[in-house]
């Protein structure tokens, strides 16, 4: 599919072009500014993958792929702010009625920004962040490890687990209130620039009408992994920035490994996901456990892709190991390119003006974005030289 011409392909590169890549270094010392997330809002790419019907764009994984790329490669900070809005969309389309109504439109139109604060929920047994019924809503107490885009969201997607073990997502103004407070900005190693915080929750309580989804964990957990063994669009989006840093003999064999794995990734993305009987239907957040949005953006739950029935449960485990491969074998490649584009800069590669340095920084960020226990497995032993296969699913 040519994807050149598609409206929302062009205005990514013309953002990118015109803003993105001039100030990438600057903003990845200073921050992301509000200008930023303005000039993002405009281009109608944050309602990229929201229903046509709400004023979003309703294009298909493949676009959404491509405009990530785009970013990813332009200005990873910028890029990793955005992308969390997606999860919040796409839980709205399937959550409860009231919250839909209410912020489907906006979040659709790029007139709110969403956040979010659920990656702790892979922590599970474990509970950072506790829920329990109090009058008419909910109470949420304890710690969000890692919450982007404070400053700059509009809104936030909150998720905790409750005591019967069921995951509750709402969603909350992304400021300061009772029973809500952000750290300052943390300092890191890369996107120190997309402001993340962590956020302490001491009775932070939210109504009823603000719930968009409350179901089993073991439900919502099986359709989350199917996001996490996925291939992240930005890992190509900035492996691709940096080849572009090299000349053209450098570059041809590791552009050709890295076209190569971004076929057969988004192969993977389309393709149906086997369920082991009783799976049938399990939930992401508020979705079905498919692939084609998994691999559309880290945050990005389904799209509305086909499962296939495997009563045996066989073959699910065959069907993560080749996910997990084929991550593991992009971040490999996405590592050469940078390294080589720190080579090629030579000394001058390492002033924090430099876009080889920046580069490099951000490949090692995604290695470690939306890891899983059971990802970070896979990893280690790709990078140790043994096949990157996967058997019980690790907590």
């Amino acid at each position: 599919m040519d994807l050149t011409s598609h409206p929302l392909v062009v205005r990514a590169r013309r953002l990118a072009t015109d803003l993105l890549v001039p100030e990438a270094e600057r903003i990845d010392q200073e921050g992301v500014p509000a200008s930023h997330i303005e000039a993002v809002k405009r281009s109608g790419l944050l309602g990229v993958a929201a229903p046509a019907e709400y004023g979003g764009a309703g294009a298909p994984p493949a676009v959404l792929r491509e405009t990530a790329e785009i970013l990813a490669g332009a200005c990873c900070a910028t890029w990793f702010v955005q992308t969390q809005h997606h999860t919040p969309v796409q839980t709205l389309v399937r959550g409860e009625r009231a919250v839909r109504e209410r912020l489907l439109g906006p979040l659709s139109r790029g007139e709110l920004l969403s956040g979010v604060a659920y990656a702790h929920l892979r922590s599970y047994p474990r509970r950072p962040v506790r829920v329990r019924r109090e009058g008419t809503g909910w109470r949420f107490d304890g710690t969000v490890p890692w919450y982007t885009g404070w400053g700059l969201n509009d809104v936030m997607l909150l998720a905790g687990v409750t005591d019967s073990d069921e995951v509750l997502f709402a969603f909350a103004e992304a400021r300061e209130q009772p029973g809500l407070r952000a750290s300052a900005p943390m300092r890191l190693a890369a996107l120190t620039a997309a402001r993340t915080v962590s956020l302490e929750l001491d009775g932070l309580w939210l109504p009823a009408e603000a719930v968009a989804l409350h179901t089993p964990y073991d439900r919502w957990a099986v359709g989350d992994r199917v996001k996490t063994l996925a291939t992240s669009p930005a890992v190509f989006g900035v492996a691709e920035a940096a080849l572009s840093l090299l000349d053209d003999e450098a570059a041809a064999p590791l552009r050709s490994r890295l076209s190569g794995l971004r076929d057969r990734a988004y192969a993977l993305a389309d393709a149906p996901v086997p369920q082991a009987r009783g799976v049938a239907g399990a939930e992401g957040a508020g979705h079905g456990p498919t692939a084609r949005g998994a691999a559309a953006g880290e945050n990005v739950d389904d799209w509305g892709g086909e499962s296939v029935d495997d009563s045996s449960g066989e073959g699910v485990d065959d069907w993560a190991a080749e996910r997990l491969a084929v991550r593991a074998e992009a971040y490999d490649v996405l590592r050469a390119a940078t390294t080589a584009a720190v080579v090629a800069g030579g000394g001058r590669a390492m002033a924090l003006t430099s876009r080889a340095q920046r580069l490099a920084r951000e490949g090692l960020f995604l290695l470690v974005q939306g890891q899983t226990a059971e990802s970070r497995a896979a990893h280690l032993r790709a990078l140790g030289g043994a096949p990157a296969t996967t058997g019980e699913q690790e907590r």
